[in-house]
C-alpha cells in the first residue's frame, strides 16, 4: 500500500467479525486476550471470537479481568453444531443472555460442509488436537423439507436480542431458506460468511443473499498467499465486492489457526492490496468498520 497513513485510518475503529482465537479443540495461534491486544495495537474497535465447538461467550466472561485492560471490545458467539445440541433453543438462550452477539448456524455439522470435506480430501481444514467424535449432521429442515420446529424459537430469540444471525457453512439453498425465514421472524442483522468457500454459492445466489438483507463477508485467509487456506487472488475478491457493493460487504479475517498469519497481519496485507487494486479508503472503511458496527449494534 502506497500510504501507511491510509491503512491506519482504515483500521481505526475496524471490527473483525470472524476471529478464531482460542481456546478450541482446533490448534490456535493465540487466545482471545492476545487477539484483542493485537487488534488494539491497530486501533480496532472490536472482534467477534468464534469456535465451531463451544460458545465463546463463556471464554470472554472468564477472561474479563484481562480483557478489561484492553480497549478493543471482544464479543462471544455460539455455533449451532452438534457439540451444543444443534438447533438448541436452551443453548442459544444461555449464550445470548450471557452476552453473545452472533449465532452461527451449522458450520462443521452442516451436511454440505461434511460432503465438501469428503469430496475435497486435500482441503486444509483444521484437525482437532484432541480425538473428537465426528460432528453429527444438523439441518434446518426436516426429512420432508419443512423448517425444523426449533427454528422459529431460535429466530425469535435472535430477533429479540438484536443479535446477528450468521448463516454458517450450509448449502446455498438452505442459506436462502434461512434468510427468508429470519427476515419474516423480524431478524434484522444477518451475515453470510465466505459464500465462495465450502458453500460454493454462485454469483446469482450471492446477489440474492444480499438482496434478502444479508451482509456478505469475505475472509482475508482465502486471499492471503501466506495462509494455508489461500485459494484466490485479490482481483477475485474485488470482483465479489463489486457484485453486491461495499454497502453489503464486510471483510473478516477467519484467522487464528496455528500455522496461519495472525488476523492483524493478514488484515493489513489484504486491505493494502484491495486499496492498491482501486478500492477506495471510504469503501474499505465501510466494509471493515461501518457495516460490522451496524451488525453489532455499536453505532
Amino acid at each position: 500500500m502506497s500510504s501507511t497513513g491510509a491503512l491506519d485510518r482504515i483500521l481505526e475503529g475496524a471490527i473483525d467479525m470472524h476471529c478464531h482465537s482460542g481456546p478450541s479443540p482446533f490448534p490456535r495461534k493465540m487466545d482471545h486476550v492476545e487477539a484483542a491486544r493485537q487488534a488494539e495495537s491497530a486501533g480496532m474497535r472490536a472482534i467477534v471470537v468464534k469456535s465451531h465447538h463451544h460458545p465463546t461467550v463463556m471464554d470472554v466472561r472468564a477472561m474479563a479481568p484481562q480483557l478489561a485492560k484492553v480497549k478493543t471490545q471482544v464479543f462471544g458467539s455460539i455455533a449451532l453444531n452438534s457439540m451444543v445440541g444443534g438447533l438448541n433453543p436452551s443453548a442459544v438462550d444461555v449464550a445470548l443472555k450471557m452476552g453473545a452477539r452472533v449465532v452461527w448456524f451449522p458450520t462443521i455439522s452442516s451436511r454440505h460442509h461434511q460432503e465438501h470435506q469428503r469430496t475435497h480430501p486435500g482441503l486444509k481444514f483444521p484437525k482437532p488436537s484432541v480425538p473428537l467424535r465426528k460432528p453429527d449432521v444438523v439441518d434446518i429442515l426436516t426429512e420432508s423439507g419443512d423448517l425444523r420446529p426449533e427454528l422459529p424459537a431460535i429466530l425469535q430469540q435472535i430477533a429479540e436480542a438484536g443479535a446477528v444471525l450468521a448463516a454458517g457453512h450450509m448449502a446455498p439453498d438452505r442459506i436462502q431458506i434461512l434468510l427468508d425465514a429470519a427476515r419474516k421472524a423480524g431478524v434484522t442483522r444477518m451475515i453470510v460468511n465466505h459464500p465462495e468457500y465450502v458453500i460454493e454459492a454462485s454469483r446469482d445466489q450471492v446477489a440474492k443473499f444480499a438482496e434478502s438483507g444479508a451482509i456478505i463477508e469475505h475472509e482475508c485467509c482465502m486471499y492471503d498467499d501466506d495462509s494455508e487456506f489461500h485459494h484466490w487472488n485479490v482481483a477475485t475478491l474485488k470482483g465479489w465486492i463489486d457484485l453486491v457493493g461495499p454497502e453489503r460487504t464486510s471483510i473478516g479475517s477467519d484467522l487464528g489457526q496455528v500455522d496461519n498469519p495472525s488476523p492483524m497481519d493478514s488484515f493489513k496485507k489484504m486491505l493494502g492490496q484491495l486499496h492498491d487494486c482501486g478500492v477506495s479508503e471510504g469503501d474499505l472503511r465501510k466494509m471493515v468498520r461501518d457495516n460490522p458496527a451496524r451488525l453489532l449494534g455499536l453505532n
